[in-house]
């Protein structure tokens, strides 16, 4: 609860907290605004960034890796942990380079697809914020062959097709949101 004076609510104690380098764990009593006193946990995340790379009419993913949530290896975007105070557009240039090997140069323009706060993931447990972003890479930018896991026409059947394949909904809302926003 970012706003402690939400009317009829009231913070009684934090009487947990177990921090790492991304995720904070707490735990707090809570007296609700019928009196009840309530026991609640939550997970202050780091926020994330996820990149929607499009190249020469398609948009771009990595190949699948490992998630230990899923239990498998997944399709997704581009994307990873914004450190503290980094700015989202800078940060995406540095995942596009991590996860697809393009040079840094190579993007030709950043678009946020999330106004500048981000997106509230899971707001109710947990207050991790997701920044989108669409790079458009300049046609002549080189993606060595083995960074690319899927290619998909960035048109209404690619899009839809693409939908169709991912599990992260983070990816599934900004790929939605691009079709949203785009020119037709």
């Amino acid at each position: 609860m970012s706003d402690r004076n939400v009317p009829g609510w009231t913070l009684i104690d934090r009487f947990a907290e177990l921090r790492s380098r991304w995720v904070t764990l707490i735990g707090e009593h809570l007296r609700d605004d019928r009196g009840t006193l309530l026991e609640y946990w939550r997970v202050e995340r780091a926020s994330s960034v996820i990149v929607l790379p499009l190249h020469r009419g398609r948009l771009l993913l990595p190949p699948p890796v490992w998630r230990p949530g899923a239990g498998r290896a997944t399709l997704d975007f581009p994307g990873g942990r914004l450190p503290d105070g980094a700015d989202p557009a800078v940060h995406a240039t540095s995942v596009l380079v991590r996860e697809l090997g393009v040079d840094g140069a190579a993007v030709a323009n950043l678009l946020p697809l999330t106004p500048p706060e981000g997106w509230a993931v899971d707001s109710s447990f947990s207050n991790q914020r997701v920044h989108g972003m669409l790079a458009t890479l300049h046609d002549d930018a080189e993606v060595p062959p083995d960074r690319i896991g899927l290619e998909v026409p960035a048109d209404a059947d690619g899009v839809e097709g693409l939908l169709g394949r991912l599990d992260c909904l983070q990816c599934r809302a900004l790929l939605l949101e691009w079709r949203r926003v785009a020119p037709r």
